[in-house]
């Protein structure tokens, strides 16, 4: 491979701030002590073939701290070049730890990860090797800053790619996904999954149904349907989706809701509207998914009307 093409094809990585809040009320955050590079960084770790972002954060913390994280808001991106010339380009997360997944964390130190640091965010300022990690950490503790560093989701997803309309005999509710769309339902599972939803909301067609199954299968939740999100009951006023919407809302938990693409607006609208956001470039791209892509909005636990934190949007791999 030929250097340019080696430096045109930036390295992927994914990983999270983690924290707590110790008992005297303050923010901590994870930093980890690299057993080779002899630095202190916060952990992260590069995208496997087949992975999406998310899963490569969760999967990354698991492997260097022990510890089973959900994903909070995006913290941003940073990208630096590698010695052999590559960049490489880094997305973070915020990821709350809670005291059962610090006891059971699986972490002794091996060759890669020497020791793990929990510090406020002033010892982690000094403490950290490279300045990006630490504008990093710096966006977290602006969230935090506001109380907005604890976040829930709610999660739009798209079903996959189904079989056309005009090709289908039967009810439009009972057209199935392609093998396009079984595989699309596939690869995001384990990326939504990363998000710990505490609940599986689905339209009760057959599309929608098939889209979710693999999500269920990870989180081992199950799905309940919803008539008010499917496409045989789309209402142009969207009053029965703000209905469900708030009571997610009053919920204050991650929901995922598989719907369809004329719903999937009327899904975003609603909680703009409850949520007290204006519109934006990032919202009209949540809501116009393609098959099987998911928009994560973002909402703060301790004022859900104050705005949404932030918006993202992955699709599968496949």
């Amino acid at each position: 491979m030929s250097p340019a093409v080696v430096a045109g094809t930036p390295v992927l990585a994914a990983g999270a701030v983690c924290w707590r809040v110790n008992r005297s009320g303050e923010a901590e955050v994870l930093l980890v002590h690299r057993t080779q590079h002899r630095d202190t960084s916060l952990p992260k770790g590069k995208v496997d073939p087949g992975e999406t972002l998310p899963e490569t954060a969760v999967r990354e913390i698991a492997e260097e701290t022990g510890l089973v994280v959900g994903l909070g808001t995006p913290l941003g991106v940073v990208e630096y070049q590698l010695p052999n010339g590559r960049d490489k380009v880094v997305y973070y997360w915020a990821a709350e730890v809670g005291e059962l997944a610090i006891a059971n964390s699986t972490f002794v130190s091996n060759d890669e990860i020497e020791s793990l640091h929990w510090m406020s965010l002033a010892e982690a300022r000094e403490r950290l090797s490279y300045r990006h990690d630490v504008d990093i950490v710096e966006r977290f503790a602006e969230l935090h800053a506001q109380g907005r560093a604890r976040t829930f989701a709610i999660v739009a997803l798209r079903h996959g790619k189904a079989v056309p309309a005009q090709s289908w005999d039967g009810p439009d509710a009972t057209r199935p996904l392609l093998q396009r769309g079984v595989d699309q339902a596939l690869s995001v599972a384990p990326g939504i999954a990363a998000y710990r939803p505490a609940k599986l909301l689905s339209s009760t067609a057959e599309r929608c149904r098939q889209t979710i199954a693999p999500t269920a299968r990870v989180t081992g939740l199950e799905v309940k349907e919803k008539a008010e999100i499917s496409q045989d009951a789309y209402d142009a006023g969207g009053a029965a989706i703000g209905r469900i919407i708030a009571k997610r809302l009053r919920k204050r938990v991650t929901t995922v809701l598989c719907s369809h693409g004329p719903v999937l607006p009327q899904i975003i609208h609603a909680v703009m509207q409850a949520t007290g956001t204006a519109d934006s470039g990032k919202l009209q791209r949540a809501a116009a998914l393609a098959t099987g892509e998911y928009a994560v909005l973002h909402i703060p636990i301790d004022h859900p009307e104050s705005g949404l934190v932030a918006v993202e949007v992955h699709g599968p791999t496949a």
